[in-house]
């Protein structure tokens, strides 16, 4: 059974700006099917990024996904150790505040990547590799050298054969 990890922009930029709740309830059925299959799951830094607002993305995830949907973190220390020192070598290329941020306690990123290497299992997200950017670490750009697959949400149905 394919598996993939979703970061916190697949369900803030559908819930705001491409799937709202309201318009495209279709959407949120599918992946709520998917998530119930265990097909889609995300770890808790993804929860508390989107539990921190107060909002209707809020009350649907916690109405809606299985309780086992945001998986602990803490399985993937000895991975987030090899991308926290892949992004300290990096020091030259990054700005200051770029590296902070991506390691950040809170940070979702970089334990993302760190959950799918550690399950080896694809890792949704919309953000776009950006090698050249210093200030910001990008997903994909952390996924290259470790081997992390990545896609968009679109890839991830088209790779599930999903259609609705």
């Amino acid at each position: 059974m394919s598996i993939f990890l979703v970061d916190s922009n697949f369900f803030i930029q559908a819930h705001r700006a491409h799937y709202p709740l309201d318009v495209v309830p279709s959407f949120w059925k599918k992946i709520l099917q998917l998530a119930t299959e265990g097909k889609l799951v995300s770890i808790d830094k993804v929860k508390a990024e989107i539990y921190q607002n107060k909002d209707a993305l809020k009350d649907w995830c916690q109405d809606n996904l299985p309780n086992d949907f945001f998986k602990s973190s803490d399985i993937s220390l000895t991975e987030y150790a090899q991308i926290a020192n892949w992004a300290n070598s990096r020091s030259n290329h990054y700005k200051p505040t770029a590296l902070a941020e991506f390691l950040h306690a809170d940070e979702a990123d970089a334990w993302l990547v760190a959950y799918a290497l550690n399950q080896n299992i694809p890792l949704i997200t919309h953000e776009k590799s950006e090698p050249n950017s210093k200030k910001k670490i990008k997903i994909p750009d952390v996924c290259i050298p470790f081997g992390v697959d990545y896609c968009t949400t679109i890839d991830m149905f088209r790779r599930l054969e999903e259609q609705f």
